[in-house]
């Protein structure tokens, strides 16, 4: 049970007015038997513990109505204790010094102010979330409401129509598909429930696996991706396989979609760091400002929201990449310049 202000305060309140009191009525005797030159009667003496008795019950009623109630009422407010009807408080609550009370009356409302400011930035958060997920739902499913809508309005006996609408309506649908499948793998990463499984394997022939994965979509841009292997040994880690081809697939794909179109060039590197393994992704495109670096793992974030989305991308990639390898406590980092390109790199633990 949490200590709050103890009834023997009131008394001692009481007591000290009681006291000051009587002295005063002390001194206004002494003053009396100087100025008349005659002993204090009995009477006086009866008169002033009368006073004492009188002075010292009217303090302690005020101070336990006045005082010690509203100071219970806020000590049950605070430690959200109850006190039963009929039993007296005092009897309940367990003694606390009266000079605490400031100290843990301020405490409380520091704490209930962090809490209200905990609970604006959730709300704010799971406001953003909430209206970004219905965002980047909208534009697929509004897409294949208009591709429907027009093969039902005579397009789907025209053969020149049907097969074209059919093809990017399932480009729609499977764009949803993918928003969904990465909001379902960011929310087992956060709830730390996606199990990882951690064997050894070659990081290099990983990122060449990623890298032909892509190579329709690295034709396409005109581009090139190529592993410098600066390393004269295979690089063996501990880690997740499928997660980290993941990772690769998805920052590789990033750097397809913002580097230079026509002739860009994508640098894989690995570096030694003793225990860990550093993988960095580079490429030569128009590069990240400073404040778009401050939020780039955030979900749904994005540098050109109508380029990426026309790109098929669903804005959680970036956001998967850093869960995943935070969940091996690894670490994951951008640096960029305007002009120049992007650098994204991670670390695994080395086997």
């Amino acid at each position: 049970m949490k200590k709050i202000f103890r009834f023997s305060d009131s008394r001692k309140v009481a007591s000290l007015t009681a006291f000051s009191t009587i002295v005063a009525y002390g001194i206004f005797l002494v003053i009396i038997n100087l100025i008349y030159q005659q002993p204090v009667g009995i009477q006086f003496l009866l008169l002033g513990l009368g006073i004492w008795v009188a002075v010292y019950f009217i303090t302690l009623f005020f101070v336990d109505k006045f005082i010690f109630s509203k100071i219970r009422v806020i000590y049950k407010t605070i430690h959200s204790q109850k006190v039963p009807k009929g039993i007296d408080p005092r009897q309940t609550i367990e003694a606390h010094s009266v000079e605490d009370v400031q100290r843990e009356v301020t405490e409380w409302s520091d704490e209930r102010r962090e809490e209200i400011e905990t609970l604006k930035e959730l709300e704010k958060y799971r406001r953003e979330y909430i209206g970004n997920i219905s965002h980047e739902l909208k534009t697929p499913i509004f897409n294949i409401q208009g591709y429907i809508l027009t093969l039902l309005d005579g397009g789907l006996e025209d053969p020149n129509v049907n097969r074209n609408y059919l093809l990017k309506a399932e480009k729609s649908v499977n764009r949803m598909i993918a928003i969904i499948e990465d909001l379902e793998m960011i929310n087992l990463l956060e709830a730390n429930e996606l199990k990882l499984n951690i064997i050894r394997f070659n990081l290099v022939d990983l990122a060449r696996e990623a890298v032909e994965s892509l190579e329709m979509k690295t034709k396409k841009r005109e581009c090139e991706v190529f592993i410098n292997h600066n390393i004269d040994r295979p690089i063996y880690v501990l880690a997740d396989r499928q997660r980290i081809l993941q990772v690769f697939t998805n920052l590789i794909d990033n750097a397809i979609k913002y580097g230079k179109k026509s002739g860009g060039r994508i640098k894989i590197s690995f570096f030694d760091m003793d225990e860990n393994i550093l993988a960095e992704i580079t490429d030569d495109g128009p590069g990240i400002s400073q404040n778009d670096l401050t939020h780039i793992f955030e979900r749904f974030y994005r540098l050109d929201r109508g380029r990426s989305r026309e790109m098929g991308g669903t804005g959680l990639g970036l956001a998967i990449v850093k869960h995943i390898i935070e969940a091996h406590h690894q670490t994951v980092n951008v640096r960029s310049s305007i002009g120049v390109g992007t650098t994204f790199g991670f670390t695994l633990k080395k086997a």
